[in-house]
């Protein structure tokens, strides 16, 4: 079992990528492979809702200019999504957000029903609504939200700073043990059948 998580950091090693990595190593401890993937920072595209992915049906956003296929294609291969970012005016790192929206909506069908989690790295305040805005996604998409013993929050400025969040690092922990005993779980179970899909409008 491997689990993708997303370094929504435009800063390679910074309060994002340790909470990760305490997140990975805990999930090692488990038997659970992982691999935390940098967003980095070249632009990420938004979604224009064009519609050529679903009309070409190849699980791929039309526009390949970015890191949006590539994260997808790794997913494909991974069993659970753990999205991490830093906070932004109350809010996650647009670039993030840009990933997720494109990811899903192209290549949902390599994320759908699979174990998900979201985690907020924050100096000081909007960390629970950031977190509550990354975790919006993965219900739209029959992916089971992961918790921890308080929300996937963690704060630090500084680079390292996060490490100094005993509770934090600790929260970080139990997120990936609650992580493995999904995965363990369900492991090998099939998932369940849903009804066919019934979109309807409020104006017709």
């Amino acid at each position: 079992m491997k689990v993708l998580l997303i370094n929504g950091s435009a800063r390679r090693n910074g309060n994002t990528f340790l909470a990760l990595s305490e997140i990975a190593k805990q999930l090692q401890c488990e038997g659970i492979d992982s691999e935390i993937v940098q967003i980095g920072a070249k632009p990420v595209r938004g979604c224009i809702a064009c519609g050529k992915c679903k009309a070409n049906g190849n699980n791929r956003c039309v526009f390949d200019d970015d890191i949006c296929n590539r994260v997808s294609e790794k997913m494909a291969d991974c069993d659970a999504l753990i999205v991490g970012s830093p906070v932004y005016y109350g809010q996650p790192n647009g670039s993030v957000l840009s990933l997720v929206q494109r990811m899903f909506f192209s290549a949902g069908a390599y994320f759908n029903g699979k174990p998900a989690a979201a985690v907020a790295i924050c100096r000081r305040g909007g960390a629970t609504a950031a977190f509550q805005t990354l975790n919006m996604p993965f219900q739209m998409m029959n992916m089971p939200v992961i918790g921890s013993q308080y929300w996937n929050i963690a704060y630090g400025r500084e680079e390292g700073q996060v490490t100094q969040d005993t509770e934090g690092m600790q929260t970080m922990r139990t997120l990936a043990l609650n992580m493995a005993y999904i995965l363990k779980a369900t492991e090998n179970k099939p998932k369940p059948q849903y009804e066919p899909w019934q979109p309807m409008h409020f104006i017709r």
